[in-house]
């Protein structure tokens, strides 16, 4: 699923284009189509399509996972899920057998929602705190000091691993970002969170922001989804490299299962702490 860093970069594509990619700031919707209804979230697809139409991209920022468009006089949100892509394209271009929503501009090109599993969600909404209204704090968010991300940890009494993919807590981590943070913690994912120290819940955090940012600038990770272009892939330093020679000590990475999710960890630098 793409995550933080791999939404931001995608929103960066739209907003600043790079290379062949134009960016769509300023661009009309001249019309839309629906090749997939149930990708419309809300409201139902013959409305969104009405409502849309006419509608200027003025702004597109980046909520947590969610892609938040500003149009004229309405915001359009995009959540990607487990296989969703946007990409800009011209015309002449032919449509993916994937493209579920296809929003045509008003400059030869058109942005295409495609999503091969058909789990994503586009909604277009008066407020787009109708949609983002349950999440918590975003990972950068200045307000969030290491005071309050202490207070918040010592809030629950949950495994880190399920706690940091919630996203009511902390928005914009998946499964990659939650294993690379917590290895270069050296948090074990089971510990419970209310367990940590200040020192452990600062390095924490300190965590995230790291191994988001580094996310960030490798524009995203390219695995097994249909985002493409990343290079943080490359950087990993327990995910996906089950066997495989912990980067610190070299004992072999371990795979479990937390919370239905596959877990990397190193076992002798993330030690599992006393339940």
């Amino acid at each position: 699923m793409p995550e933080l860093p791999e939404v931001e970069t995608i929103r960066r594509f739209l907003s600043l284009g790079q290379g062949e990619r134009p960016a769509i700031l300023g661009r009309k919707l001249q019309s839309v189509e629906v090749f997939w209804e149930r990708s419309i979230a809300y409201p139902d697809s013959a409305l969104f399509v009405k409502q849309i139409k006419g509608q200027v991209i003025q702004e597109i920022s980046r909520r947590a996972k969610y892609l938040v468009f500003r149009l004229s006089d309405r915001w359009l949100l995009i959540h990607l899920r487990m296989s969703g892509d946007l990409s800009v394209r011209h015309d002449s271009q032919a449509r993916d057998p994937y493209d579920r929503v296809v929003f045509n501009l008003d400059c030869s090109l058109y942005l295409a929602f495609n999503d091969t599993r058909k789990f994503g969600k586009v909604w277009l909404v008066d407020d787009p705190e109708l949609v983002l209204a349950g999440l918590g704090p975003e990972p950068f968010d200045p307000q969030l000091t290491e005071a309050d991300f202490f207070a918040r940890l010592q809030a629950y009494r949950r495994q880190l691993k399920p706690l940091l993919l919630d996203q009511s807590f902390l928005a914009g981590l998946g499964n990659i970002y939650t294993d690379e943070a917590l290895h270069l913690a050296r948090l074990h994912p089971l510990m419970r969170s209310d367990q940590l120290s200040m020192e452990q819940s600062q390095q924490l955090l300190e965590s995230i922001r790291q191994v988001l940012m580094l996310g960030i600038e490798s524009q995203g990770a390219s695995i097994d989804w249909v985002y493409r272009g990343g290079e943080f892939q490359n950087h990993f330093r327990v995910y996906q490299r089950t066997g495989q020679p912990c980067p610190t000590c070299g004992t072999g990475i371990f795979k479990v299962t937390i919370g239905q999710r596959g877990t990397h960890f190193c076992p002798t630098c993330q030690i599992k702490p006393e339940l």
